[in-house]
């Protein structure tokens, strides 16, 4: 594992200040976003899990990318929610997470493609993807991002990585996928709540995902809390969901998983 001091300092501090609130009580999404809250003007920092060596769960909650935002987001919010502080839960919790059927077993164990991440925690019972029962559209993509990259990607250096990572992709792209079309997002936006995991999806050859966050209600309108890398920190968007996606074109749409 790597970790800090830092780390675990800030783990236990959130942890335990929630228990003496008796936070506990409060429903799961509000509790998602109050850590989500916790964290906002943390740094954004690019590719925080991918390093030289051998795979390791790492934690760190000084700087995040997107995902790790959200996993961060989730795992503290169940902690509080079943009362633990112990800084063993938190790592338990955050490996059952990050990797396959809950287990850091080398590179290609991590949840590198968010759809893969959203099936595998869904069977795990730890979030439910609602995308469908909101209006959402079949789609399909051929997976092959992270393995035509494997030059920038340490782990994929070792061949049975690769190798595991090119069976894994070939098994994402024969599961049936669904999304809500940023063209379609005002039917479906009612049926988002707060706190609701937002996949953004991709229009890159090869790629589902390329972004994602929380979903947060500020005066009726759908807003975005997300470790974003062109503010250089977590942030909640100032405009809303709708004008994001719109932003830009390679966003054609979202996913939406709802922690359990």
């Amino acid at each position: 594992m790597t970790t800090s001091q830092e780390d675990r300092a800030i783990c236990q501090t959130l942890l335990k200040s929630a228990r003496e609130r008796r936070d506990r009580v409060k429903p799961f999404s509000e509790l998602i976003l109050a850590v989500g809250r916790h964290f906002l003007d943390a740094p954004y920092e690019a590719d925080t899990l991918e390093g030289e060596g051998p795979e390791e769960l790492v934690v760190n909650l000084r700087a995040f990318d997107c995902v790790t935002f959200v996993e961060n987001a989730i795992v503290l919010a169940g902690l509080i929610r079943s009362g633990k502080t112990a800084f063993a839960d938190f790592t338990a919790a955050l490996e059952r997470i990050r990797y396959r059927k809950g287990r850091c077993d080398g590179y290609a164990s991590r949840l590198h493609y968010f759809t893969d991440w959203i099936y595998d925690n869904g069977r795990k019972g730890l979030v439910r993807d609602i995308t469908r029962e909101i209006g959402g559209a079949p789609f399909r993509k051929t997976f092959h991002w992270l393995t035509d990259r494997r030059e920038d990607h340490p782990g994929l250096k070792d061949p049975k990585a690769f190798r595991r990572l090119r069976i894994i992709e070939g098994i994402c792209s024969r599961r049936p996928l669904f999304f809500v079309p940023k063209a379609s997002l005002a039917g479906a936006g009612d049926r988002i709540a707060d706190g609701d995991i937002i996949a953004m999806t991709a229009d890159e050859r090869g790629l589902d995902v390329n972004h994602t966050g929380l979903a947060v209600r500020i005066g009726g309108q759908l807003h975005f809390l997300h470790a974003s890398s062109a503010a250089g920190r977590v942030v909640l968007s100032e405009i809303t969901l709708n004008r994001y996606l719109l932003a830009k074109r390679s966003r054609t749409g979202i996913i939406v998983c709802r922690a359990c």
